[in-house]
């Protein structure tokens, strides 16, 4: 017997920071194995729990493999097969008839970074719909306060290469739960733990990670702004900022050495919670110890105030001169250097002057009509993102999806929470069944999925859905007809010096190539500074730097309006939601709500997956033993989370993980019909953080109480 067996490069497509390299094993047509790449210097042959049976994933007997229309209410998850020429046609004459009766702007795309793929990901449709007309989804799910509080201070750098951490001499991990949110990067910071390193973890719970830890510090949600400013008081006024550095790499110094005087440890632990000498040690620590490095998480933005305490924290390790040693510095989100051709894959000059742009965290007020747009919402279209859990304020989405006269399409792998609304349902395929290729915002290696098997039933790539609509919508620019493997070869540019000695042919020998940065053993980007911001210093004052919101909407988003300057200066500024900032609300909703990402889910991806539910189990609430106590709630009870925007369910998990006055509920389950019909995001209000129109999953009060559910 002939033996068929064959393997092909993959690259994991899921929004994580490791974009592990893969390899599918096929053998006779079928998907049968898949496994880490042994000599891939991050993922070094392991996969985390969702991906580790990626092969069955692919196989899911509830998959969606052909059009679907609806044929029962919305909701209903009632849906009849129809072929890809009726769904084409429906969608034609639905969208034809709303651009006559209201315009284009009508029609809007909801996506996000479901698969991260440079040709399936994020941007997959932005072409397609920049040439419709329809109007502009603005995608700040996560990262965008934190890069733009990046951005501002040091520029488009990649800074501390992940690799270099095994040469760090303190290691501190501030708002990220690296075991669940970031597993390989974890080796490299036990390799430097080995060799000495203190690791220190910022969180405020007892999360995998900060149980791992040689020391954990736990502020109250909202508060790391506080915690900075402090540690940079601490630094200032004990003499142990490296003055040269300062002088030659940073604008703005007096002016933060003033701004900072009053912020004592004494002042932050009054709002924190962590006790003054911990903050002291914590700075002292930091300040003299070579080789300091801050891993900052996504986590830290997600309030009112937490893009301007990652402000305060990307400007510490320019204070103490960390940047001048290998390893010293900040890891944020090391996707800059990637050349990406953006403008060719988005085609943003075919955006219409005047062309609306809506943010998708507001999908619930402008689907309910509480925006009052003019046109309003008459379709929209889903790609790679599940809105009805994924969002703030889920239970208006879900209102707002079950309008009638809201025609909707989704694409997708499964009739997920939000598909079960639409009116057709197009099958995409999954990552062994198209090409693609993958950039990382976790480390600076370009890697290549190849096509490994043939889409079952009449799944297409989600490169291919753009390419059918376009013919259908009738039009034939280039762009529109580009293969799935002619994207993949032309949206990096090539001639860039990151990518000099790389092309396809090294991706289809290797399957992944680091960029051109330099040797981690030796890298130090800004030991003479050289950041990319406008004076060529990390940038501690800012000047005339502004929040800006489309016209249209600056009347419509509750929390940043729209035009208000970003604070001059790095600082603390408090939680929309708390016990000092709206006492009155904090009696009727007492308690803190985190919801932090899944061990066993990726955001909701899985989530439908018996196996990987059973794993993760059902939805649980952390709540401390006294407010426990004070509710008589048990654990394994069944109790009700809510406030003024919803409601969940979930089981009562009564720890010390947890502290006083705060509850933690993991992220990504489904919407229970049976129970309280919400999910976590059931009780996040739908407005800003303060920068980058970032959300504000983590800033928000609620009560819990025994269910008899």
């Amino acid at each position: 017997m002939t033996d068929t067996t064959q393997t092909f490069h993959g690259g994991c497509p899921h929004d994580c920071p490791d974009t592990c390299a893969m390899t599918y094993t096929v053998k006779d047509g079928r998907f049968v194995k898949v496994e880490g790449r042994e000599d891939h210097p991050i993922t070094r042959g392991g996969l985390c729990v969702k991906t580790k049976d990626f092969n069955e994933h692919h196989y899911d007997q509830s998959r969606v493999l052909y059009p679907l229309k609806r044929s029962g209410p919305k909701g209903s998850r009632s849906f009849v097969r129809i072929s890809w020429d009726e769904a084409l046609a429906e969608i034609k004459q639905r969208w034809d008839g709303i651009i006559a009766k209201h315009g284009a702007e009508a029609i809007y795309p909801v996506s996000y970074l479901g698969n991260e793929g440079l040709v399936q990901g994020l941007t997959v449709g932005d072409a397609f719909f920049n040439r419709l007309g329809a109007t502009v989804c603005e995608k700040t799910y996560c990262a965008s306060g934190s890069s733009t509080a990046w951005l501002l201070t040091v520029g488009p750098t990649n800074a501390v290469d992940p690799e270099s951490f095994p040469y760090a001499k303190y290691i501190v991990i501030w708002g990220c739960n690296t075991l669940s949110t970031n597993l390989h990067h974890w080796p490299l910071v036990l390799e430097a733990r080995r060799k000495g390193a203190k690791v220190v973890v910022i969180d405020s719970y007892r999360s995998r990670t900060a149980k791992q830890a040689d020391w954990h510090l736990a502020p109250k949600p909202g508060t790391d702004g506080a915690l900075a400013m402090a540690l940079i008081q601490t630094i200032v006024s004990e003499g142990l900022i490296d003055q040269d550095y300062v002088e030659k790499y940073t604008l703005g110094f007096e002016e933060l050495k003033e701004h900072a005087a009053e912020c004592t440890p004494e002042w932050a632990e009054a709002i924190t919670g962590v006790p003054a000498a911990d903050i002291r040690q914590l700075a002292r620590e930091y300040a003299t110890t070579e080789s300091a490095v801050i891993r900052i998480g996504v986590a830290l933005e997600r309030t009112a105030g937490g893009a301007q305490a990652i402000r305060a924290i990307t400007v510490i390790p320019a204070l103490t001169g960390a940047w001048k040693q290998v390893a010293g510095g900040i890891y944020q989100a090391p996707l800059w250097e990637f050349p990406v051709k953006w403008g060719d894959i988005c085609r943003p000059d075919w955006i219409k002057p005047g062309t609306r742009v809506l943010n998708l965290l507001m999908l619930g007020k402008s689907l309910t009509g509480e925006t009052k747009l003019d046109p309003p919402i008459q379709s929209i279209f889903v790609y790679n993102t599940n809105p009805a859990i994924q969002s703030m304020d889920t239970d208006k989405i879900a209102r707002g999806l079950a309008r009638e006269d809201l025609f909707t399409v989704v694409a997708d792998h499964f009739v997920t929470d939000t598909a079960a609304y639409a009116d057709i349902v197009l099958p995409a395929t999954m990552a062994a069944e198209h090409d693609d290729l993958m950039f990382s915002w976790g480390h600076f290696y370009l890697t290549i999925n190849q096509k490994a098997i043939e889409a079952p039933g009449e799944a297409v790539s989600n490169a291919e859905i753009f390419r059918r609509l376009a013919r259908t919508m009738g039009f034939t620019e280039p762009e529109f007809q580009k293969s799935d493997l002619q994207l993949v070869e032309s949206c990096i540019d090539w001639s860039a010096p990151e990518v000099k000695g790389i092309d396809m042919n090294v991706l289809r020998t290797h399957g992944f190539a680091r960029l051109n940065l330099g040797p981690p053993e030796s890298r130090t980007p800004h030991k003479e500074g050289n950041f990319r911001t406008p004076s060529g210093k990390c940038e501690i004052l800012l000047k005339d730097a502004k929040n800006f919101v489309a016209p249209p909407f600056r009347q419509l988003y509750e929390g940043m309006q729209g035009g208000e300057p970003i604070p001059r200066l790095p600082g603390y500024v408090p939680p929309y939601e708390s016990a000092a900032s709206t006492p009155e609300l904090a009696r009727q909703y007492p308690l803190s709500f985190i919801s932090p990402k899944s061990h066993g889910f990726l955001n909701s991806q899985y989530a439908n997956n018996a196996k990987k539910l059973r794993a993760q189990g059902e939805q649980f609430l952390l709540i401390n033993p006294s407010d426990a106590q004070s509710r008589a709630i048990g654990h394994g009870d069944s109790i009700r989370i809510f406030n003024r925007s919803g409601a969940f369910q979930g089981v009562a998990h009564v720890s010390d993980d947890v502290n006083p006055g705060i509850v933690i509920g993991t992220v990504g389950y489904w919407r229970n019909d049976g129970k309280v019909p919400g999910t976590s995001n059931s009780v996040s209000a739908s407005r800003f953080g303060g920068m980058g129109h970032c959300p504000t999953f983590s800033d928000n009060l609620v009560e819990v109480e025994k269910s008899d559910l």
